[in-house]
């Protein structure tokens, strides 16, 4: 495996940081601006990035832009449509007929289901969800709040139907790219309240010196730093075994690195609460919104130690 990245994967998520910069929510109060939000979605819509599997993108390429949309606090759906267009691009390579609506063609309908619920759905109309090897299509009804306050969730809207049966391997491949998908978005957000918390740090002053000039403090951000660098290393191999090891190994990989970097980022985001003091703990400081998306992601397609299989006690 060569760890580096090449030079259209970096432009790529280059130009994903720079949207998630320039049209994310800088403060709790820009997620109630819909003016904002529907600019971030026209801009998503333009560059095509929902269908990047049907469009032959590399597991690696879409971590990359999933983690930098996290990253953003980007607060229009992603993860569960590109999740989706996966599951569509292996059925028609399998020769199944999907319904019209929820196929690449319709880049943005669709979004994916996970028990019983569609994940990242706000003003999304379908879904596709895979119960065992056979793939169900639905409609999406009422979208409502949860605890992640960047992404709704929805109701399924009436039965669901039977589109398809995928193999094993690529219901394996499928379930390894959400796992990395899911992980990515964790690690993500965990760099985002990294970065929050050391730009804290190096304004807020007490006794006339910068907080983070102290190693009390400086200490917990260097260590949440190791945890990153930890976590990236991880997840940048499971992206990569989705496309290129077995299907096997590749869930193996991709629980490992779910695993992995749940923990890592759930204890970022609590540093990064820490070091902001009193503040951290109010409603208006960003912390505790990231916090809020790798408890959510945590959850959609959970892994457990009792899954992974390589030797480990």
């Amino acid at each position: 495996m060569d760890v580096r990245l090449t030079t259209e994967q970096r432009e790529l998520r280059d130009a994903a940081a720079r949207l998630a910069d320039d049209l994310g929510p800088g403060s709790v109060l820009d997620l109630a601006d819909d003016d904002r939000a529907a600019r971030l979605e026209k801009a998503i819509a333009a560059t095509g990035w929902r269908t990047l599997r049907s469009d032959g993108a590399s597991g690696v390429e879409v971590a990359l832009v999933v983690e930098e949309f996290a990253r953003g606090l980007i607060d229009v759906p992603f993860v569960g449509p590109v999740l989706a267009d996966d599951l569509y691009a292996r059925l028609t390579a399998a020769g199944e007929s999907v319904p019209e609506g929820l196929g690449a063609a319709a880049a943005g309908a669709a979004t994916v289901g996970v028990d019983g619920i569609a994940v990242d759905a706000k003003g999304l109309r379908g879904l596709l969800t895979l119960e065992g090897t056979q793939v169900l299509a639905g409609g999406v009804g009422a979208t409502v709040e949860g605890v992640d306050l960047t992404r709704l969730t929805g109701e399924v809207a009436g039965p669901l139907t039977a589109v398809g049966e995928l193999d094993t391997e690529a219901t394996l491949r499928w379930h390894a790219l959400a796992l990395v998908v899911t992980t990515a978005d964790m690690l993500g957000a965990a760099r985002g309240a990294q970065t929050l918390a050391v730009e804290y740090s190096k304004v807020r002053q007490q006794y006339g010196h910068a907080v983070g000039s102290y190693q009390a403090v400086a200490h917990l951000l260097a260590e949440a730093l190791a945890l990153v660098e930890g976590a990236v290393s991880v997840l940048r191999h499971a992206a990569w075994a989705v496309d290129e090891l077995s299907a096997a190994e590749a869930v193996q990989a991709a629980l490992v690195a779910k695993i992995y970097t749940e923990r890592a980022a759930r204890t970022i985001c609590e540093t990064s609460i820490q070091v902001h003091g009193g503040i951290g703990n109010t409603w208006e400081c960003l912390a505790h919104v990231f916090l809020r998306r790798v408890l959510t992601s945590a959850e959609l397609f959970p892994a457990s130690l009792e899954e992974i299989d390589l030797g480990l006690s």
